[in-house]
């Protein structure tokens, strides 16, 4: 359906108290899980987009390691309707297991998620018609304790996450305080680097090497 981007503010959404609750995972202290969902720093944040956010460049500041996952002082907020389509690329490789969402309260959290992997063209009218590699029907999660795993075989060699967020639990926004990705780092793609390295740099590298076989010659003269 139609999202025309006009920035509609949605009024005050007064403060939000999160009740701490340090001791959920006493079998697994926190250093043990923060290590796991610690794909955020796999992210190419050049390359991070979100369509339908009310302040350019949210995205980015949810995407935040595993302890800051509580703190609410940044948050993507859908601006024409409930509707998000995040692209997430990696520096890399990575093998994704699960993903996990903080939503905000009153309504506005995710109620549903669709994701892509190695597409970067997923828009609005795609995303509503492209079949998803997988969905998810999403809780209200507000301390991150509920995390979806991915079917595994299928996210094994992901370069780029596409996220889709249909809708919310009624509220006429949406907002996430946190995306959460737990997963392995497989390998470095260095191949695109490697030709513009190449391509950039090769005059010189011949000048350089001109330079040093006359330097070559006169040391022995």
């Amino acid at each position: 359906h139609g999202h025309s981007h006009g920035g509609g503010g949605h009024g005050g959404h007064g403060g939000h108290g999160g009740g701490g609750c340090a001791h959920e995972h006493q079998d697994e202290p926190e250093l043990v899980r923060g290590a796991e969902w610690s794909l955020y720093k796999e992210i190419d944040t050049t390359g991070v987009r979100c369509m339908n956010e009310c302040v350019a460049g949210s995205a980015l500041k949810v995407l935040k390691p595993y302890d800051q996952r509580l703190t609410t002082t940044e948050c993507i907020e859908s601006a024409a309707d409930e509707q998000l389509i995040i692209y997430i690329p990696f520096t890399g490789c990575v093998k994704l297991k699960s993903i996990c969402i903080i939503g905000g309260r009153s309504g506005e959290s995710p109620k549903q998620l669709k994701a892509w992997i190695n597409r970067d063209d997923i828009d609005f009218a795609m995303a509503e018609s492209a079949a998803a590699l997988q969905e998810w029907d999403l809780q209200e999660n507000f301390q991150g304790q509920i995390e979806y795993p991915t079917k595994i075989s299928k996210f094994q060699s992901v370069l780029s996450l596409t996220l889709f967020i249909p809708e919310n639990f009624g509220a006429e926004a949406t907002r996430i305080y946190y995306i959460g990705l737990k997963g392995e780092f497989r390998m470095h793609n260095r191949v695109p680097v490697d030709i513009v390295y190449e391509a950039a740099a090769q005059p010189k590298d011949h000048a350089v090497a001109e330079s040093s076989k006359n330097q070559a010659g006169t040391h022995n003269t």
